[in-house]
């Protein structure tokens, strides 16, 4: 677009907004008029039920220029490397390490932003709307005539190289590495590229993202509300055959309609997609002694029904200062009845140094342990505890998650680092021994 993108800044506010080409386009005191200003069509997108609480309850108002049922049918497509079959795969419980994952080269092949979806691992059932999965994406061609839309949950999508361009009804939103975006379930978009494009995807299939609750930290800090942004109102009127992709029920479905889809001239409500600069997460950190643990980190959290404990949860791990004495300041060696998918926007990950890399991944799943490699602990455990800045020139992050996840056939065989065990055979016993035993030993009368 030649003029700079507009937002509205909050998390979950109630938002009205109207295409200034447009004045007064939306209506007042109702949301649904016998006829809508400028002859638009008024339709409900609701992400929540009629009846859930207020508190919880999201929907919004869209006025269009057509409805969004005139489409052709649906009908069932090619879904590629999406797949949300856990079970004809074997698991496997072993720590795992990614390679970056390629691009595809432009001149051998065209492949947009659904088409470059692989999903890596995940767990759950859409139908009964329970679960996650996690995907890795690598494009190099943009969308063109054609969106997609979500049925089964939310997008939250990382953009790790390669700004992405996304177009939903709601507006335009530009999403570069280092921000993140959420694309709620049912929300139509579109995604531009101006050049190779890498990064990652957490869908849930329950509910919706939330700002965690702070507790004892008070009122202020984490990710702040007023740093979220909600694209301003945005049409197009184009008449063109175009696209439409639905993902339902884990496989894709494509319906053919001879309009853009991005038509919504005015919109007010609750439910619409957002973005967020990671950089401008205020981190809480211990400002004496010992390693907090890794949700004093958490940007967005998806809750299961049980109090505390998430369906996932994103966690980033930003440039911070470590001021801990006594302590071991990096992450501690770890078994968790949580699964722990990490990802590497740009930098180095502090707990390992070299392997973990830019555009790669790990999966540690429960119970499994991990911590910091070999290197990592000999000069952690030796350093000058002095004031250090931690993670400088790094963004990583981690799909935290209540599931057990199965790893996708496309995963087991695709860029895994048969290697990543060794980082930690270095490891050395310390453990000097009972020398008094052992001197006393030494004593005893071979029978």
């Amino acid at each position: 677009m030649a003029k700079e993108l507009e937002y509205m800044c909050g998390f979950g506010n109630d938002f009205s907004s109207e295409d200034p080409r447009c004045p007064g386009a939306l209506p007042q005191g109702q949301n649904n008029p016998q006829k809508c200003p400028y002859g638009l069509y008024a339709e409900q997108l609701s992400g929540s039920a009629f009846t859930a609480p207020r508190e919880t309850n999201k929907r919004s108002w869209l006025y269009r220029i057509r409805p969004s049922v005139l489409h052709k049918p649906l009908k069932p497509i090619a879904k590629g490397f999406i797949t949300d079959d856990w079970t004809s795969v074997e698991p496997n419980p072993n720590q795992l390490r990614w390679h970056p994952f390629d691009i595809p080269k432009k001149s051998e092949k065209k492949v947009d932003f659904v088409e470059g979806l692989h999903t890596i691992c995940g767990a759950g059932d859409t139908r009964a709307r329970d679960g996650l999965s996690i995907y890795i994406y690598v494009c190099n061609s943009s969308m063109d005539n054609k969106c997609l839309y979500n049925s089964d949950g939310d997008f939250l999508i990382v953009p790790q190289q390669g700004t992405l361009m996304i177009t939903t009804e709601f507006g335009k939103m530009k999403v570069e590495p280092q921000e993140i975006c959420v694309i709620q379930q049912g929300v139509r978009f579109n995604v531009e590229i101006s050049e190779e494009s890498r990064g990652y995807v957490l869908e849930v299939y329950n509910g919706h993202f939330t700002l965690p609750y702070l507790g004892p930290i008070g009122a202020n800090g984490l990710a702040n509300p007023r740093d979220f942004l909600t694209p301003k109102a945005w049409y197009e009127d184009r008449t063109v055959e175009y696209t439409v992709i639905g993902k339902f029920q884990g496989h894709l479905f494509q319906a053919i309609q001879d309009h853009c889809p991005f038509d919504v001239v005015a919109w007010h409500g609750n439910y619409a997609p957002y973005k967020y600069d990671l950089r401008n997460f205020m981190v809480i950190n211990t400002v004496s002694f010992d390693h907090p643990d890794p949700s004093i980190f958490t940007v967005l959290t998806c809750q299961s029904t049980k109090p505390g404990v998430a369906v996932a949860d994103f966690v980033i791990f930003p440039p911070r200062w470590g001021v801990a004495e006594h302590t071991f300041r990096p992450p501690y060696y770890h078994r968790n009845c949580m699964s722990e998918f990490m990802g590497l926007i740009l930098g180095s990950y502090e707990a390992k140094e070299q392997g973990f890399r830019p555009g790669g991944a790990t999966l540690h799943s429960m119970m499994t342990p991990h911590g910091p490699d070999a290197d990592c602990f000999e000069k952690a455990s030796n350093a000058d505890l002095k004031p250090t800045k931690v993670a400088d020139g790094t963004m990583a992050f981690m799909f935290e998650s209540s599931f057990s996840m199965t790893v996708t056939k496309w995963g087991n065989e695709n860029k895994v680092d048969d290697q990543y065990y060794l980082c930690w055979q270095p490891l050395k016993k310390h453990f000097p021994g009972d020398s008094t035993t052992q001197e006393s030993n030494e004593h005893v009368p071979t029978p």
